[in-house]
């Protein structure tokens, strides 16, 4: 799989979940054991697996369109993989520190955020650093040499001795 195919995979993905989760009906409440977080708009369990609100949906939201435009070569797909690898990592870290799972009570972190967002970030790092090179990204310069010609020995080729020779005995202005 090429990184730009990966940046699509990931691109659809999270913008579905960002645009799902924007769905009341596919919230559930929070379990009473839950850690509480300050901001709680469209808070709750998407799908009743992982725990959402409106800030981590809009990441979600731009993470997708993000990975959708390095596919349609607007933004680098590489470039898309490595940053996707050191967020995704970054969250799924904080998602295991009892301190920062709710990022200072702000978005959830916890629960099965932490292993969907460690993976994603595998797969963004073996896609952004370890992902095989194509051939055509492998472009070998090969010497031209007309790149190396110069207009004199072309002119000396058309039998023309020098250059004020060429524009009738006179010499440019």
């Amino acid at each position: 799989m090429k990184t730009s195919t990966f940046a699509l995979a990931i691109g659809i993905a999270y913008l579905a979940a960002g645009i799902l989760a924007l769905i009341p009906a596919t919230l559930m409440p929070p379990p009473v054991d839950a850690p509480a977080t300050t901001f709680t708009l469209l808070y709750g369990y998407f799908l009743g697996l992982f725990p959402m609100n409106v800030l981590q949906t809009l990441l979600h939201l731009a993470v997708g369109v993000w990975g959708i435009a390095a596919w349609a070569g607007s933004a680098n797909s590489t470039t898309f993989a490595r940053c996707a690898a050191v967020l995704f990592g970054a969250l799924a870290v904080m998602g295991m520190l009892p301190g920062l799972n709710t990022a200072f009570g702000l978005v959830p972190l916890y629960g099965n955020d932490i292993w969907l967002h460690g993976l994603s970030a595998a797969a963004a790092a073996w896609f952004g650093w370890h992902a095989p090179v194509l051939a055509r990204d492998r472009r070998v310069m090969v010497y031209d040499r007309r790149q190396r010609m110069l207009p004199v020995g072309r002119e000396r080729r058309f039998g023309l001795a020098d250059r004020r020779e060429g524009f009738g005995g006179m010499a440019p202005a």
